[in-house]
């Protein structure tokens, strides 16, 4: 591709709210890839029928994956919903399937061409479809932070971890350096494996879910846990705070689950009387601590269906599966923790027009939106992972 310049521009109320609803694109921090070919309209009335149509036209040889946080036009379609890491172990379970279309973002379908067979063919409807997380954490960056901790004589001592929302090159980086990934239920077994590795772990890219692992479920302190700002030299950090720290704490956090607020917590307990909270550790600090319970997203979905009914639920997720799930339990009061509705907007992008498209060109013998991630960075990241697979209890 050509480099591309641009200019902050403020934008329009019209087009922030297309942004929202995946129809828009931001050139500063999205891909922006647009789709080759004749992408059906919103407005076609027979997007369902086609999509249907190129599904059992394709039959076994596609397998449909869809994350919880995507759109119901979308996930009615998909033969197994998940969590990312799920997903790429479902899609690595069915090597009869010629083609994984993956109805998620960008990190998850390098997981699962990692997991699948050379023979399998990984499909990602929109490319643009991304993760402001994941993209926080560069090979670049880290590779730099590396060396500050190298100079300092701490790289030896300093186990890397990243979370599964991590790009394919820094799971690969882990896997070189004796890391493992972790998920975000999994999280607390991989640190204490870690630290058995090491005496400090350098965790990417999700500051919130690392501190919140670290200090609510593993007893370090706050001041254990130093944050490493990749945009400052040495991190922001002196020697002698990373000499210090126990846990350093990449400068990364997800957009959906940063919005939620210590007075999110506070404004629903008023509104609704003995309302329960359920937040996603990916939250901050203030409000994983306020919240009743916490945990991922299957565990989220397993606590409301468990839950009695009658009872009242506020739940600081993604917009989508929040919505999915209060449809699904009509006999209990299910909200979004916050006031102000937030999808995810690069997983909003994958809407039906796009998988649609993608699924006629495969019918049409044309396989569009590859995901493939070269030899050597799949093999370190299958280390990393196999590593995680090999946790006690996983």
């Amino acid at each position: 591709m050509e480099g591309v310049t641009s200019t902050w521009v403020e934008p329009s109320n019209t087009a922030t709210a297309l942004l929202l609803l995946g129809r828009g694109s931001d050139p500063a921090t999205e891909r922006g890839v647009e789709c080759p070919g004749d992408l059906p309209a919103p407005s076609d009335p027979d997007l369902v029928a086609r999509a249907t149509a190129a599904k059992a036209a394709l039959g076994e040889r596609v397998f449909v994956l869809g994350h919880h946080y995507q759109r119901d036009e979308v996930i009615q379609f998909a033969d197994v919903t998940g969590d990312s890491f799920k997903l790429a172990r479902e899609a690595a379970a069915r090597p009869q399937a010629e083609y994984i279309v993956f109805c998620g973002v960008h990190f998850m379908a390098e997981s699962a061409d990692i997991l699948t067979s050379p023979a399998q063919q990984v499909v990602l409807p929109d490319l643009a479809a991304g993760c402001s997380m994941a993209d926080m954490a560069a090979l670049p960056q880290v590779e730099n932070a590396w060396d500050v901790l190298t100079e300092l004589g701490l790289a030896e001592r300093t186990v890397p971890v990243t979370y599964m929302n991590s790009s394919a090159d820094i799971k690969g980086f882990v896997g070189r350096n004796g890391g493992v990934v972790c998920t975000s239920s999994n999280a607390k077994r991989a640190l204490e494996w870690a630290y058995q590795q090491g005496e400090k772990v350098l965790f990417l890219p999700d500051q919130h879910l690392g501190r919140n692992t670290a200090v609510l479920e593993m007893g370090f302190s706050l001041e254990d846990c130093v944050l490493f700002d990749p945009h400052k030299p040495n991190g922001g950090l002196t020697a002698m705070q990373l000499r210090d720290a126990k846990m350093i704490l990449w400068r990364g956090h997800c957009s959906v689950h940063g919005r939620f607020t210590l007075e999110s917590v506070n404004d629903v307990r008023d509104r609704v009387p003995g309302v329960n909270v359920l937040v996603h550790p990916e939250c901050r600090h203030e409000v994983v601590r306020a919240a009743d319970l916490v945990g991922s997203t299957e565990y989220i979905i397993r606590t409301i269906e468990a839950a009695p009914a009658g009872s009242a639920w506020a739940i600081g997720t993604e917009l989508n599966l929040v919505r999915r799930l209060a449809l699904a339990h009509p006999d209990k009061q299910i909200m979004f923790l916050d006031r102000a509705v937030c999808y995810c907007s690069t997983m909003n992008r994958i809407d039906l027009p796009h998988l649609v498209w993608a699924l006629e060109e495969l019918v049409a013998g044309r396989v569009v939106n590859q995901i493939t991630v070269d030899t050597d960075t799949a093999h370190h990241a299958r280390v990393a992972l196999d590593q995680m697979l090999a946790l006690p209890g996983a």
